[in-house]
């Protein structure tokens, strides 16, 4: 399925785009006019954290369970708890933040490390109980590449990186190769108010923005 193929959330639509056309993340950091693909903001995430907005689009997230995108190893664990009707619960920290559901959809189908069960993440990252190196690559070994999936909520804390720890599991929709949720995505899409508010701009392409912002909360 080609990129232009995917419906796109309006929210998404509305980011400030790279040299190519392609929508960048709230989350995702700018240097002199460039946006880095590779690398996520903590100031960013802190600011979308705090203020309860999806770390894709920028907007508030709004009331109910929020979403997020789980890597094919945990995937592929929920779907066994599942299996065996075992009630999924993890308090494990991740340094994943949440979004939208339509949001993370779309995620799930155009993010190259998403889709790809061969994918490998672009930057080391570190949490008190795991490490996940340069190079790792996203897909389990059980087949999955990953999963959308939602959570009654999310608590955070501040270290060196922002750490999020999700609330109990509401839904859940793995994948292999992403276009599964194809029908998925255009519904919620479909679902979205009429009018919803814009993203901030300090969540567009002012890194200097989006770092004023989070000073507030550090």
């Amino acid at each position: 399925m080609r990129l232009d193929e995917i419906p796109m959330p309006p929210a998404v639509a509305a980011r400030p785009r790279d040299a190519r056309g392609f929508p960048v993340l709230a989350i995702t950091p700018w240097s002199n006019g460039t946006p880095d693909f590779a690398a996520t903001s903590t100031a960013r995430i802190l600011v979308c954290a705090v203020e309860r907005r999806c770390s894709i689009c920028g907007t508030p997230l709004g009331k109910g369970p929020v979403w997020r995108v789980v890597a094919g190893d945990e995937a592929a664990a929920i779907a066994r708890a599942l299996g065996d009707g075992v009630p999924y619960s993890n308090a494990a920290k991740t340094v994943e933040p949440p979004g939208h559901h339509a949001c993370m959809l779309y995620a799930a189908m155009v993010c190259p490390y998403l889709v790809r069960p061969t994918g490998r993440r672009g930057t080391d990252a570190a949490v008190p109980d795991a490490r996940f190196s340069r190079g790792e690559a996203h897909g389990s070994s059980e087949g999955l590449t990953g999963a959308v999936a939602a959570f009654d909520g999310y608590e955070f804390e501040v270290a060196q990186v922002v750490l999020f720890r999700f609330g109990a599991l509401r839904s859940f929709l793995p994948y292999a190769l992403g276009d599964e949720h194809f029908a998925a995505l255009r519904e919620a899409i479909a679902a979205l108010p009429a009018a919803a508010e814009p993203c901030p701009a300090y969540l567009l392409n002012d890194d200097s923005a989006a770092e004023d912002r989070a000073a507030r909360y550090a």
